[in-house]
């Protein structure tokens, strides 16, 4: 299926990198109706418009100052799924630990996967200053994606961060499956991740449910 993302940043960013990428993505990436076209029109530029799209129409319906947490929540979630392939993202993250995993044990980690992204960046909206993302090349990657390749300006100057977007069509639908920050996809760096957890936990997926739970609870309850 390709590598997939997860919007968590991981430790092998500097902690300043993690800060500041952590707000330009949530800014930039949950963004805009995924344009319905044909597969055989999914072309480069058709691409290009759907993560330059992005940005404006984050910036329009999230970083609104007099919002609820609520309504915040409510349309983060909703891009989220309009932007990404969300269930594919959270399975292929999983690894062969999905193919291991009871149906019960598959809706959980599917709900907090979820829910943990939400938890992680809906806030962030809050802190928007100004950061702008250009496309500037397009390439195709392999029979079915296309790589978008962008940089994120900050207003007051500062180190521009290249971010590579992996986006391929789902049902005539665009979708982003994994996104690469400087170089390094998000969603490998989040499938090592929850492997390691399960491996040292020694629980199976079990215990990744329940780290899982433990890390939304902490969001939550700040």
């Amino acid at each position: 299926m390709g590598r997939v993302v997860l919007l968590t940043l991981s430790g092998t960013l500097s902690t300043g990198r993690r800060r500041l990428l952590g707000g330009l993505l949530g800014v930039s990436v949950l963004a805009a109706t995924a344009a319905a076209v044909p597969p055989a029109a999914a072309g480069e530029e058709r691409a290009r418009q759907f993560i330059e799209g992005m940005a404006e129409r984050a910036v329009k319906a999230l970083t609104v100052p007099d919002i609820s947490r609520q309504e915040r929540e409510k349309r983060f979630r909703s891009l989220l799924h309009e932007a990404f392939a969300v269930e594919i993202i959270g399975r292929w993250v999983l690894g062969r630990h999905w193919r291991e995993a009871t149906a019960e044990q598959r809706k959980e980690y599917l709900a907090l996967f979820e829910d943990l992204i939400v938890a992680t960046y809906v806030d962030r909206f809050k802190r928007y200053s100004g950061e702008s993302l250009t496309v500037f090349k397009t390439v195709p990657h392999g029979s079915k994606d296309v790589l978008v390749f962008s940089r994120i300006l900050r207003p007051t100057g500062g180190e521009p961060v290249d971010v590579t977007w992996r986006v391929r069509v789902f049902d005539g639908q665009f979708k982003i499956i994994d996104v690469m920050v400087e170089g390094v996809s998000m969603g490998q760096t989040q499938r090592s991740e929850f492997a390691s957890v399960i491996r040292k936990n020694g629980d199976g997926v079990d215990g990744l449910l329940s780290e899982l739970r433990k890390r939304l609870n902490q969001k939550t309850d700040a």
